[in-house]
């Protein structure tokens, strides 16, 4: 298969990406009318949340299995497809316990698609030597905006969650066809050697992961967890402490968000100008300093600004570290998405045990510390060093399909 121009392979790349965030926030956004239908408590609701993460989470080994046999590009692909499907069946379940096998087999495939095109966004800045991981991350949450568009009109017509999810099943298979024929191939594997008495003995005998690729994973869980609970606290924190009106209060998320795809879109030209780390280290000791200053000083202004500050603080952390984890081979990349939404599923639910216990005050002092923690740990590791954003392409795709084992 030829290698397609950068153009291409960032715009197939992106699709996939907008392809993730349109699946899950068109899903999520029907929770009340799955609610309804199947006449769950709130408890309910929360564990079917939870079963999604679980499954992206313990799909760690088979998504290291998935990238060594069949690579990124063959992976994204399956993996989409499984999504298409998995909505479908969503929009039919009859009762709580096949809702929570759908939801369950949802996480799964998120976790090999999530790992397959971040290994995908990794190997078109290498092969090229440009960056473009922020951008595609960017299209995410472009993703996200546009399932909850595409849900206030489909609902404005319509209350069917089958009709509904057709819509979008076609909307995700266009975007699908899309992404199919730019996406980066798959190096072909090496010729086979006899391999040695030591060798044999190594491919036998799993292999604990690196201290370096644990280092990624921290930085990659107080990243998701700032960035997480976020979205998951600042209205309430809003409303209930700092006691904006409602109309204020849902402002929060949106600043949040503008914030952050604003820097999404721009956070490439930095990490040209300045490198991967001292993109991460100064955003996220941006939103460290900026959400802890609004916190000792409250007010509605001020609590905004903060927000604004952890948007376009943390906004390159998970782009940057998926980039260096994706350079240990995909079984690191692997680990360090699991990390990640760990992350994104324990980091809420910690902030609401604090909350309880100290005041919610103190719950979002644990996000400001989770994004000092990011500049702790990003000191430590290996960040990629780019000579020139203008270079030539570089002729040859690396191999992420033949990856390195973690040691």
């Amino acid at each position: 298969m030829p290698t397609p121009s950068f153009s291409r392979a960032k715009w197939s790349i992106a699709a996939l990406f907008c392809f993730l965030g349109f699946q899950y926030g068109t899903w999520v956004s029907r929770l009340p009318a799955l609610k309804t239908r199947l006449d769950l408590g709130a408890g309910e609701v929360g564990l079917l949340l939870m079963a999604c993460g679980a499954g992206a989470a313990a799909a760690f080994p088979l998504v290291a299995v998935l990238m060594r046999r069949l690579g990124s590009r063959t992976l994204s692909l399956a993996s989409a497809l499984a999504l298409i499907v998995v909505l479908a069946a969503l929009s039919v379940v009859p009762n709580y316990p096949l809702a929570l096998l759908a939801v369950c087999a949802d996480g799964v495939a998120v976790g090999c698609l999530n790992v397959a095109m971040n290994a995908q966004g990794a190997a078109l800045e290498s092969s090229y030597d440009r960056t473009a991981m922020s951008q595609l991350h960017a299209t995410f949450s472009a993703g996200l905006l546009t399932a909850a568009l595409l849900t206030s009109g489909v609902t404005s017509l319509t209350q069917s969650v089958p009709a509904h999810f057709t819509v979008a099943g076609a909307v995700l298979l266009v975007l699908l066809i899309c992404a199919r024929r730019g996406l980066l191939p798959d190096a072909p594997a090496p010729a086979e050697t006899a391999p040695t008495a030591t060798e044999r003995q190594g491919t036998r005998r799993w292999s604990l992961p690196s201290g370096l690729t644990l280092l990624m994973g921290a930085a990659m869980t107080f990243g998701t967890i700032t960035e997480g609970a976020m979205n998951d606290w600042s209205t309430l924190y809003l409303k209930d402490t700092v006691k904006a009106s409602s109309t204020v209060a849902p402002l929060g998320i949106a600043v949040v968000s503008a914030t952050m795809l604003l820097a999404r879109a721009c956070a490439d030209r930095w990490r040209d100008r300045w490198g991967d780390g001292p993109v991460v280290r100064a955003g996220s000791a941006l939103a460290a300093v900026g959400l802890g200053l609004a916190l000792l000083t409250g007010g509605v202004p001020a609590t905004l600004l903060g927000f604004a500050c952890v948007g376009l603080g943390a906004a390159a952390i998970t782009p940057c570290v998926y980039v260096a984890a994706a350079e240990r081979g995909s079984d690191a990349l692997s680990l360090v998405a699991a990390m990640g939404t760990t992350g994104l599923l324990a980091g809420p639910a910690l902030i609401g045990f604090v909350a309880t216990a100290g005041g919610l005050t103190l719950g979002m002092a644990l996000v400001a510390a989770s994004a000092l923690a990011v500049t702790a740990t990003a000191i430590w590791i290996p960040w990629t060093i780019r000579r020139s954003p203008e270079r030539e392409p570089l002729p040859a795709v690396p191999d992420h399909k033949d990856v390195t084992t973690l040691h």
